[in-house]
């Protein structure tokens, strides 16, 4: 009894291509460009540029609470779009049950948008 065992099948190879190429990319342009720009820091030059006037304070000061909670409503109603591109290019496979799927996840961020609004989460004043 003969047993021909394949390691890895054929199909995988172009995966494999296109992870080496997407991993060497950046790391070329980073160490290209690293290698070509000038570098010859002084403390003028590493000083925060503010429209040439001093600066006056820390750049690492503090944020309200409010700055926080918009950016992180604005990822999570983001997000919304990334579910909303597999559904339109499926649209006409899915059917009605694709439209009703659509209409429960629309409806559940509406509600989110009303809860939000009510709470104040997306007046920045």
């Amino acid at each position: 009894m003969r047993v021909i065992v394949n390691d890895m099948p054929n199909g995988y190879i172009p995966i494999f291509i296109f992870l080496a190429l997407a991993i060497s990319f950046p790391v070329v342009a980073i160490v290209a460009a690293k290698l070509i720009r000038p570098s010859a820091p002084s403390l003028t030059k590493l000083e925060a540029y503010e429209c040439g006037i001093k600066a006056a304070s820390d750049s690492r000061g503090r944020y309200t609470v409010r700055f926080y909670i918009v950016a992180i409503l604005f990822v999570i109603f983001d997000v919304e779009t990334i579910f909303l591109f597999p559904w339109a290019v499926r649209y006409r496979a899915l059917g009605w049950f694709g439209v009703s799927e659509i209409a429960v996840f629309l409806g559940i961020l509406i509600v989110g948008y009303i809860w939000a609004y009510k709470k104040g989460a997306l007046e920045w004043v």
